[in-house]
């Protein structure tokens, strides 16, 4: 198996689940899709999804919520499945 890391694709605040009263969009062991949304990208208060771009299992979590990232920055890791 191979990993990918899934990167932001802008500069923002990343934020790991839809609303502050909702669970996050996924976990450690979440199992994706290509089309998985993974979190959002806020930039000048204009949402972005952030797809998982590879089918596969997440491994690793690198941003946190509300966390400033920048274009290429990881936000987590997906092992190819």
């Amino acid at each position: 198996m191979s990993e990918h890391v899934v990167q932001s694709p802008l500069p923002g605040i990343f934020y790991t689940k839809p609303s502050p009263d909702q669970p996050p969009f996924v976990e450690v062991g979440s199992v994706v899709t290509a089309d998985t949304t993974v979190g959002l990208v806020e930039v000048m208060k204009q949402f972005a999804e952030v797809k998982a771009g590879v089918n596969g299992t997440v491994t690793e979590i690198h941003a946190e919520n509300e966390s400033i990232i920048g274009p290429g920055d990881g936000i987590l890791t997906v092992e190819k499945g």
